[in-house]
This record gives C-alpha cells, structure tokens and sequence, in this order.
C-alpha cells in the first residue's frame, strides 16, 4: 500500500491499516525488539530533529500587494513565504539584489 505525503487514504486503505493494527507485532532477526537503550537514543534523535524543525513565530511588514499574491497561493502560503525566505537567504546574490 502506497500513500503519498500530503495525500490522504482512501476508505480501502484506512481500513487495511485497521486490520494491520489488530495484528501482533512479530519480532525476527530483520526486525528485531528495541532495547530500553536503542528506545533512549532514539527519543533523544526525535527530540533534536524537533528542535532543527521548530519554527519562530515573528512579525514582517509586507506590501498589501505582496501579501495578496502570498494569499492567493491557498492555504500553506505561510510555509511557501517561509522556504521562499530560505531560499533567497541562501542566495547570496539574492541578498545583494536586496541590499
């Protein structure tokens, strides 16, 4: 069963996953238990990449022109504004453009 990011399943597939979660887990040597020490250093890793991922909520003046257009890409315009900022930060011929 394929389900891609961003897309949701179907009634078929959330049904499959129902049935997956009533079966037992089965441990082998591909898949073996987790020790109490691999679970640790696993929460410890999730926690880091929280925190790489976590973002900051700030105030920006922006055109109301400028705005309008962010608005028009739909819902998530603030994540496009975000990694649109990303990007051009990156760039360092974009900042001087800016500067």
């Amino acid at each position: 069963m394929n389900v891609k990011a961003g897309q949701k399943p179907t009634e078929e597939q959330k049904k499959r996953i129902r049935e997956a979660m009533k079966q037992p887990i089965v441990y082998d040597d591909d898949a073996p238990e987790l020790t109490e020490e691999q679970y640790k250093a696993f929460a410890i890793v999730a926690e880091e990449q929280r925190k790489a991922r976590r973002k900051e909520l700030v105030s920006l003046r922006l055109s109301h022109d400028t705005l309008e257009k962010a608005k028009m890409l739909g819902h998530g315009y603030t994540g496009v504004l975000s990694r649109l900022l990303t990007m051009a930060l990156d760039n360092p011929e974009m900042v001087r453009k800016c500067l």
